[in-house]
């Protein structure tokens, strides 16, 4: 008997070696970051997140940030946090889109996560990936996290994944499709902007409304930003453009369409990304009715243009090529390329309404 007890003391001491011996390693707070060895094979060795990993709950100056659009990503939630390293911050340009300009060794964090209850988005919740953007040496470099069934661990995974995943949508409906994790690669597509690697959401634009932090507290994310020292030459939010949220349909229907068209596509479509020789222009400040496709005839759709002739068919939303592309999950004709495997029905429905209601100029 005293034998099997000794080798059932063996067995377990022997198991929770091997046990700790998986634990990610965890470093303490971002500051301890060795930007010479990133990327890290383990999500957990960056220190962004304390006490369990799932819970995501943010480490010192490790900061929540959301953009007032979000870009359709198979219904996928996520959550976005921003960290800056002591004694630097980033500037807001004097252009356009009014872009954010990031110091060395920023690093951008964004966590794509199915809720287990759509109408509670932040109850339990299944975690897909993370994907880092950092910036180092004045370059970015985009990592991508696969996280384990478990929930305990995210692996940096370059080659990406097909992840099946069943989830109750918006819609009440169970959906199953298979989540596509893009390969380190892909990043660039469409952060593509005069080919280097850029983060597409944070522009002061896109950033100046409140939003409640985990204290409770209430502010402009400008203003938190500047609070926190993440941002040196912060004017006052009355100084900065503001995007609407395209979901909200209190709000005037041509700057929601709008708003939609530049998270979800102006990212390629705009004179400093791939799509530049397409002519079609999508970003929110654009003027010109041509640029945004109406009655504007494609350069090369080739199959992706269907049976149609102008991008934009005032009134006609069903004869529009921009309609036909979103409505298709055909590679080839889809669009965007990448980042989807659904229609995205809502968004749909918005451009369909805006084109419908678009009356033709003589």
């Amino acid at each position: 008997m005293r034998r099997f007890f000794k080798i059932l003391t063996l067995i377990v001491v022997f198991m929770a070696f091997v046990g700790a011996c998986r634990k990610e390693p965890v470093i303490l707070s971002p500051n301890d970051i060795d930007f010479a060895q990133v990327p890290y094979k383990t999500l957990s060795e960056y220190g962004f997140f304390q006490g369990t990993l799932r819970d995501l709950i943010p480490s010192d100056r490790v900061l929540l940030y959301e953009p007032v659009s979000q870009l359709f990503s198979d219904y996928a939630h996520k959550s976005r946090f921003v960290w800056m390293p002591e004694g630097v911050s980033a500037s807001i340009l004097d252009n356009e889109m009014q872009e954010i300009e990031f110091p060395d060794k920023s690093i951008l964090i964004k966590n794509f996560y199915y809720p287990e209850d759509y109408e509670k988005p932040e109850g339990k919740r299944r975690i897909i990936e993370t994907r880092l953007l950092v910036k180092n040496e004045s370059k970015w470099e985009s990592y991508p996290y696969l996280w384990n069934e478990e929930q305990t661990r995210g692996n940096y995974k370059i080659v990406g994944a097909n992840i099946p995943v069943s989830f109750n949508g918006p819609d009440g409906k169970t959906h199953s499709i298979d989540y596509i994790q893009p390969n380190k690669n892909q990043c660039k597509s469409c952060h593509n902007q005069n080919e280097a690697l850029k983060p597409i959401g944070p522009k002061a634009r896109n950033l100046n409304f409140d939003l409640e932090y985990s204290n409770g507290e209430i502010k402009n994310q400008l203003e938190r930003w500047a609070t926190m020292g993440y941002l040196s030459n912060f004017k006052g939010k009355e100084k900065y453009n503001n995007m609407v949220d395209f979901e909200d349909v209190h709000t005037n229907l041509d700057l929601r369409a709008k708003a939609y068209l530049d998270i979800n596509c102006a990212h390629c479509h705009r004179a400093e990304s791939p799509a530049n020789t397409s002519g079609l222009f999508l970003t929110y400040e654009e003027t010109e009715d041509m640029k945004w496709g109406i009655f504007k005839t494609p350069v090369a759709a080739g199959v992706g243009a269907g049976s149609f002739t102008y991008d934009i068919y005032p009134s006609k939303a069903d004869s529009s090529i921009l309609i036909h592309r979103m409505k298709s999950d055909k590679a080839g004709v889809m669009m965007p390329e990448i980042g989807r495997v659904m229609v995205h029905e809502e968004g749909v429905a918005l451009i369909s309404e805006w084109i419908n209601a678009m009356e033709i100029k003589n």
